[in-house]
């Protein structure tokens, strides 16, 4: 198993998330984010002085992912992930140290 963990600029989640869903993918977990790299950054005020801020919104979104499905996966993701412009996203495929999920 492998766990995916996808960060999307937010108004390409429904993309991604239909895409998902078309995979039978059995469970994900979405999370609002902020992060930064190549991207310009923004100011921002912060008790009376200004600051430079680099953060733009981002969502992250983890699924779970069988190692026999895991390059389909990863290539339906993508298409629908990217917009073709700096700051895309990304995605991190983490090996899992159990061979399933716990459930409770």
């Amino acid at each position: 198993m492998k766990q995916l963990t996808i960060v999307v600029k937010p108004f390409r989640v429904e993309a991604v998330l239909r895409t998902l869903a078309e995979l039978d993918l059995s469970s994900c977990v979405l999370r609002e984010a902020k992060g930064y790299n190549r991207q310009k950054s923004y100011l921002d005020r912060y008790v009376g002085s200004e600051y430079s801020m680099a953060f733009l919104p981002k969502v992250e979104i983890t699924v779970c992912v069988s190692d026999d499905r895991l390059e389909e996966v990863i290539e339906r993701i993508v298409p629908a992930a990217r917009t073709g412009r700096m700051g895309d996203g990304k995605i991190f495929v983490i090996a899992m140290g159990w061979p399933g999920a716990l459930e409770f």
